[in-house]
C-alpha cells in the first residue's frame, strides 16, 4: 500500500470513529489500522451471532481466541470478555454466550457489535509495545515485557517518534530484562528485527496522525520466527495541541546574546527605597561592577542611586538590550507595551502574581504583547539572572562575581539561592546563573543553544520542574553533548502517572520514566539530587575526558578499598585487571600486609613516598584510564602531605601532556577538608568523609563522555 493511500484510508476511519462521539477504536477498527500500517496481527474474524463464530473458528482451523467486540468496554478482560484456546463448535458457541453475557452483566448498557474470533497464537515472550502523548516530548514509542505483569514489573523503555530500525533495536537492549529477549536456559532468543519493526510501525502510526493518544499491543507475543501482536488498543486524544510558537538557532542566539551580553539596560521601577526589589537591583548592577549604560525607570523619581531617572523606558535615549522589571504583576502588561514599543529585544520580568498564582489570563496577555513586538521574556516569577564575565548582577539576591566555566539555572527561586550559596561557599567559577520561573517564553532550550556557543561556558547545569517542548530541548542537547556535559535535576521524579491512562502503555508512562530515558538518549547526566547537581557542575570541568574504561583504585585503607569498588560498580564504571608486569611493579612499593590486584591496598602505615610511588605507576600507564585514590589520615602521610604531592604529582604528568582523571576520598580528622580544597584547586576531585561522592562525580564524567562519542558504549 502507497504512503499516501495508507494516511488516507487511516484517516477516514478515524474521522469516522471521532464523528460518533468516540475515543477509542474497537478490535476490527485496530486491525483496519494494523494492516495499514503493516503491524503483525493474528488471522481474525467478526461474529455477529453464534453460527458465524462457529463457522470463522472452523475457517481458521484450530483453537481459537474468543474477544468481545465493544465501543463501550475498553478493557475486555476486567469485562469476562476474554475466553482462550477455544475448540469445537460447541465450545465455541459455549464461549460466544459466556463473553456476551458477562459484557452485559459488566455494562448493561454497552453497545455490543459481536465476538471477534481469533487465531490462537503459539506460546511466546510476551511483550508490549505502544506509544503515548508525553505532554513535555509528545510522541513517544515504549517497549517491555508484556503481559499481566507489565504493571508490576515496569520494565518499559521509551523514545521519541519515530524512531529508526536500529533505535527500535537498541530498545530490546535497554530493559533490565534484556536478556530474556536473547534466549535463557535453553529457551530460544526471540526474533529480533521483527520484534523492532512492531516498533518501527507504530511509532511512524502515531507520527503521522497527532490525533491519536495512545497505541498499545499487549501481549505481542514474540518467538524466533516472528512477532505478532495479540491485541491492539488505540484511544484518540481528547484535543490537539495548541501549536507553541518556535524561535529558529539564529533568532535565539541573537536575542540570547544581547541578554547576556547587553550594553545597555534599564530597570523598570528602580527605587531609592532600601528593601524594594528595584532598589536592589539597581545597587546590584551598580556595585558588580557592569560596563554598560544603567538607566533607572520610575515616573516619581528625577534620581536614583546617583543616576538620572526617566519617567517611561521610552524617553531612555539610545538603544536597551535588557529591560528588567521590578513592578508589581498588574502593571507589567503596561509597562511591557512601552518596552516593545521602544524595540528593547529582552524583557527580564521578576515579578510574581501571574500563573504560579492562578492568573493565567495575565500570562497569556503579557505573552501576547511580547510576541507581537518580538521581545523575548524571562520569567516571570524569577530572581533575576548574572552573566559574571559581562559584571553582571541583574537580581534583586545577593551579588556574586566569582567567574568561571558553569553555567546554572533553575526554575525555582529559592533552588536558585541554593545555588548561589554552593557556588560561594565551594568558590565554584560560574559564567552564568539564570531564573526561568514560569517560563512564558523563554525556557532551557533557549539557554542552552546559548550556553552551548558561549565561550566562557563549559558545563550546563539545569533544575527543571517541567519541559515545556521536550523536543526541542532534546536537539539542543544532541548538539551542546558532544562539545560540554549537560547536567539536570528533573524535579517530580517519584511522582505517579499524573493522569488517567486508557492503555497499559499509558499507565505506565509516568512522567519521570519517559524523562529519564529521553534525557539518556540525548546524553544529558541526569543527578539523582540537589547536591549532586552542584558537585557534579562543579567537578566536570575540573576532570579531563577520560581515554577508555580502565579504572584502578589506589587506597591506604582497606575498608575504603571495599567501599570505593562498591562505588565504582554502582556507577558502572569498570575496575581494570590489573596485567602482571604493572602488578609487579606496584608491589615493589607494597609491604608484604599489603594487597595488589585492585584495589591497590597500600595499608595506612606507608609514608608518602609508597602514595607517591604508586600513584606515578597508574598515571604513566598508558593502560590505565583513570585513578580512584583512597586516603587514610596518619601521622606518617598527614593529610596536606598527601594533598601537596599527589597534585605536584598530576600537574608533572600534566606538563609532559598526560591527562587522566583523578578522584579522592580523604578519611580523617578535620584537617582532611583542607586538603580537599588544596586538591580540588589542582585539579583532582577529592571529597572528604565519603568514598560515594568521588566516584559519582568520575562516573557522571564517564557518561558524558559516552555520550559525547569519546569512549564506545554511547547512546
Amino acid at each position: 500500500m502507497r504512503d499516501e493511500e495508507r494516511v488516507a484510508r487511516v484517516r477516514a476511519l478515524l474521522e469516522s470513529v471521532r464523528a460518533e462521539g468516540r475515543t477509542a477504536l474497537t478490535a476490527p477498527e485496530g486491525r483496519v489500522v494494523a494492516d495499514a500500517y503493516g503491524i503483525a496481527v493474528p488471522g481474525e474474524e467478526l461474529a455477529r451471532d453464534v453460527d458465524e463464530a462457529v463457522a470463522a473458528a472452523a475457517r481458521l482451523d484450530g483453537p481459537v481466541v474468543l474477544k468481545i467486540v465493544s465501543p463501550d468496554i475498553l478493557h475486555k478482560t476486567e469485562a469476562g470478555g476474554v475466553v482462550v484456546g477455544v475448540a469445537g463448535a460447541d465450545r465455541v458457541r459455549a464461549a460466544f454466550h459466556e463473553i456476551v453475557g458477562n459484557a452485559r452483566a459488566y455494562d448493561a448498557g454497552a453497545r455490543i457489535e459481536g465476538v471477534l474470533v481469533q487465531e490462537l497464537l503459539p506460546a511466546g515472550q510476551e511483550v508490549i509495545v505502544g506509544a503515548v502523548t508525553d505532554p513535555a516530548f509528545g510522541k513517544v514509542v515504549a517497549f517491555g515485557l508484556g503481559g499481566v505483569l507489565v504493571e508490576v514489573l515496569r520494565d518499559v523503555t521509551f523514545r521519541l517518534a519515530p524512531v529508526s530500525a536500529d533505535e527500535a533495536l537498541s530498545m530490546l537492549d535497554s530493559i533490565r530484562a534484556a536478556q530474556v529477549l536473547r534466549g535463557v536456559r535453553g529457551r530460544a532468543g526471540v526474533d529480533r528485527w521483527a520484534v523492532a519493526e512492531q516498533i518501527r510501525r507504530v511509532s511512524r502510526l502515531v507520527a503521522d496522525f497527532p490525533e491519536i493518544g495512545e497505541v498499545d499491543l499487549n501481549p505481542v507475543i514474540a518467538t524466533d520466527r516472528g512477532a505478532v501482536a495479540a491485541d491492539i488498543r488505540i484511544i484518540l486524544a481528547e484535543q490537539r495541541p495548541v501549536p507553541r510558537r518556535t524561535y529558529g538557532r539564529e533568532e535565539i542566539l541573537a536575542s540570547m546574546r544581547r541578554l547576556m551580553r547587553p550594553h545597555s539596560v534599564a530597570v523598570i521601577g528602580a527605587s531609592n527605597e532600601p528593601g524594594k526589589i528595584g532598589h536592589s537591583v539597581l545597587r546590584n548592577l551598580l556595585d558588580g561592577g557592569f560596563a554598560g549604560d544603567i538607566h533607572p525607570v520610575n515616573p516619581r523619581a528625577d534620581d536614583i542611586l546617583g543616576r538620572k531617572a526617566y519617567k517611561s523606558v521610552a524617553d531612555v535615549p539610545g538603544e536597551v538590550d535588557v529591560a528588567v522589571f521590578a513592578i508589581p504583576a498588574r502593571f507589567v502588561a503596561a509597562a511591557l507595551e512601552e518596552v516593545g514599543r521602544k524595540g528593547i529585544p529582552n524583557a527580564v520580568l521578576i515579578p510574581s502574581g501571574f500563573a504560579e498564582t492562578g492568573e493565567h489570563a495575565l500570562q497569556a496577555e503579557l505573552v501576547e504583547i511580547a510576541e507581537r513586538y518580538g521581545v523575548r521574556l524571562l520569567g516571570p516569577n524569577i530572581y533575576g539572572y548574572y552573566s559574571t564575565w559581562q559584571d553582571l548582577c541583574a537580581t534583586f539576591c545577593t551579588p556574586y562575581d566569582v567567574k568561571g566555566p558553569v553555567a546554572l539555572t533553575s526554575q525555582s527561586g529559592g533552588i536558585g539561592m541554593a545555588v548561589l550559596g554552593f557556588a560561594r561557599t565551594t568558590r565554584t567559577g560560574v559564567s552564568a546563573i539564570v531564573g526561568l520561573g514560569n517560563k512564558a517564553d523563554l525556557d532551557e532550550d533557549d539557554l542552552l543553544t546559548w550556553f552551548g556557543e558561549d565561550p566562557h561556558t563549559e558545563c550546563v547545569a539545569m533544575h527543571l520542574e517541567d519541559l515545556k517542548d521536550g523536543r526541542a530541548f532534546v536537539a539542543a542537547a544532541r548538539e551542546v553533548v558532544p562539545r560540554k556535559p549537560v547536567v539536570v535535576l528533573k524535579a517530580g521524579r517519584t511522582a505517579a502517572g499524573a493522569r488517567a491512562a486508557g492503555s497499559h502503555t499509558g499507565a505506565l508512562a509516568g512522567d519521570d520514566a519517559v524523562y529519564d530515558d529521553i534525557l539518556r538518549q540525548a546524553g544529558v547526566i541526569r543527578a539523582p539530587g540537589l547536591e549532586d547537581l552542584l558537585e557534579y557542575a562543579r567537578a566536570l570541568p575540573v576532570l579531563p575526558a577520560p581515554q577508555g574504561d580502565n579504572v584502578v583504585i589506589i587506597t591506604g585503607a582497606g575498608g575504603s578499598g571495599v567501599l570505593l569498588s562498591d562505588a565504582v560498580a554502582d556507577n558502572g564504571l569498570s575496575l581494570m585487571e590489573i596485567p602482571p608486569d604493572l602488578d609487579e611493579a606496584l608491589r615493589r612499593f607494597i609491604p608484604p600486609f599489603g594487597a595488589a590486584g585492585n584495589p591497590v591496598d597500600i595499608t595506612g602505615g606507608e609514608p608518602p613516598a609508597t602514595y607517591e610511588a604508586t600513584i606515578r605507576l597508574g598515571l604513566a600507564d598508558p593502560r590505565v584510564h583513570a585513578l580512584v585514590l583512597g586516603y587514610w589520615h596518619t601521622i606518617v602521610t598527614p593529610p596536606m602531605v598527601f594533598a601537596e604531592l599527589t597534585a605536584r604529582v598530576v600537574a608533572e604528568f600534566r606538563e609532559r601532556g598526560v591527562e587522566k582523571p583523578v578522584v579522592a576520598s580523604l578519611a580523617g580528622d578535620v584537617e582532611v577538608e583542607e586538603a580537599c580544597r588544596y586538591l580540588f584547586e589542582r585539579g583532582v576531585v577529592a571529597y572528604p568523609y565519603t568514598t560515594e561522592k568521588p566516584v559519582a562525580v568520575l562516573g557522571a564524567k564517564y557518561r558524558w563522555a559516552r555520550a559525547a562519542g569519546l569512549l564506545p558504549g554511547g547512546s
